[in-house]
């Protein structure tokens, strides 16, 4: 048996119309303290993006996720939270905010391979 470790992770919701609520998941975010691990998936379904507003700014919302997944990477990528350690750049990306790509509340479980589970988080979770 591997050893396992306690993981958290967020769903990334694309929420196109903030005043309306609607939403759909477009990735997901997983951190592992133990393994000073943080990584982000994401996956944009542009049809459901038009079924919920046939104007959104696909663009936009392509580089929101892809900003999500750069501040997990660290390094250049990661901008101002170039410096922060993993733990602290979760907790940022999980932060409520009220834009189109929200963070949904925090979940936890425990696995041997957190890379590996950001995979089937996706899988399972939003595509």
């Amino acid at each position: 048996m591997t050893d396992r470790d306690v993981f958290e992770y967020a769903l990334l919701r694309v929420v196109p119309r903030v005043e309306r609520g609607e939403c759909f998941n477009a990735g997901v975010v997983v951190y592992c303290r133990a393994r000073s691990f943080v990584a982000a998936r994401t996956h944009l379904d542009e049809a459901k993006l038009a079924a919920l507003d046939p104007a959104a700014d696909v663009t936009g919302v392509r580089a929101a996720l892809r900003a999500v997944e750069g501040v997990c990477l660290g390094g250049d990528a990661a901008g101002q939270a170039s410096g922060d350690d993993a733990g602290r750049r979760f907790r940022w990306l999980i932060a409520p905010r009220s834009t189109v790509v929200q963070p949904g509340p925090v979940h936890t479980g425990l696995t041997g391979d957190p890379d590996a589970e950001v995979e089937r988080l996706l899988e399972l979770l939003v595509r």
